[in-house]
């Protein structure tokens, strides 16, 4: 299951991973926002909906989307436990996959357009962490609190 949010300025492009998700049958939670003009639809409260939905397990990873993609990706990457990337290309949804077990993807909905957004979410969703050492080991060393070093 999928975890996918955003704010307003992410609402268009969120419809059309909506889309992409539905063609190829991974199932999805849509944690908002719903409209174009919500109140209170500020970018960080559904970077954190779609962290949380990601560390209960309710869903495996996630797709966020704001106008940009930083400012929920920073919002989302506030959780121990989440690895938001934001990707703009092919190439780094691939290596935030099997490089550093990214789980969530950040898109920014005003940088790239809905055909580059869908081969990004494909290639981050179709990509699965290597698991070799190398990489294992730098996963670890992120998620080892900063007061812990």
């Amino acid at each position: 299951m999928i975890a996918i949010a955003s704010d307003t300025a992410g609402l268009g492009l969120k419809a059309d991973i909506i889309g992409l998700l539905g063609e190829l049958g991974v199932e999805y939670k849509d944690l908002g926002v719903y409209g174009t003009d919500p109140p209170g639809a500020d970018y960080p409260d559904y970077g954190q909906k779609a962290a949380r939905a990601v560390l209960s397990g309710e869903c495996d990873r996630g797709v966020i989307i704001c106008g940009t993609g930083v400012g929920i990706s920073i919002a989302a990457n506030r959780f121990p436990g989440i690895r938001a990337a934001l990707c703009g290309d092919v190439f780094t949804a691939k290596a935030c996959r099997q490089h550093n077990d990214a789980n969530i993807l950040a898109l920014g909905a005003r940088v790239v357009g809905p055909g580059l957004a869908r081969e990004i979410t494909s290639a981050f969703l179709g990509t699965p962490f290597s698991g070799e050492e190398r990489h294992a080991r730098r996963v670890k060393k992120i998620e080892v609190n900063a007061d812990d070093r």
